[in-house]
């Protein structure tokens, strides 16, 4: 059970128009992470657009990004963030062998032929950021070297951010599963 209420889609006429756009990032949709953040509307506000942007507006293969993603909620226990990504990550062409392989990253995962080159790179990336904040130089280089695109390489490492962002506010408001 969440530590603080959800909000109903609509309290305001203002916030009415707020809801509005997250319903149509959402495609109709309103989550319990919606309704969380519209105890804030500004921070809704700011979180719908922070997060259309890395959900639609970046280059980067959305497999990887879903890849990062799944990896993070893993490593923080969010269960929420899994459950609303694992199907996307496979919409994305993830495998049912890799969404398997996740629910063990962190653990007793191994690097092995489940994951290819990319994939085991931005799966180290991602666990180095979640566990230690600090990347080594050799897995940045890792990275750098599969994704051979700057701009690929910093959007991973928003994405990875913005993700562990994502995660930390789930658990912490213990947001429940639809």
């Amino acid at each position: 059970m969440s530590r603080v209420p959800y909000v109903p889609g609509e309290r305001t006429e203002s916030e009415s128009e707020l809801v509005a756009r997250i319903r149509a990032r959402r495609g109709g949709k309103l989550l319990n992470l919606d309704r969380m953040l519209l105890n804030s509307p500004s921070f809704a506000q700011g979180w719908n657009a922070h997060l259309g942007a890395v959900r639609r507006e970046l280059l980067l293969d959305p497999r990887l990004r879903e890849l990062a993603v799944c990896a993070i909620a893993v490593l923080n226990g969010a269960d929420y963030e899994l459950a609303q990504h694992t199907p996307e990550f496979l919409r994305a062409g993830g495998t049912a062998a890799q969404v398997e392989a996740l629910a063990r990253f962190g653990t007793e995962f191994e690097e092995t032929a489940t994951f290819d080159v990319t994939e085991r790179a931005i799966l180290q990336l991602a666990l180095e950021m979640t566990r230690n904040v600090q990347v080594s130089d050799s897995t940045f280089e890792r990275v750098q070297s599969a994704l051979s695109d700057t701009r690929h390489v910093v959007e991973l490492v928003g994405v990875i951010a913005t993700y562990n962002m994502v995660s930390r506010f789930l658990v912490a408001l213990q947001v429940d599963l639809e």
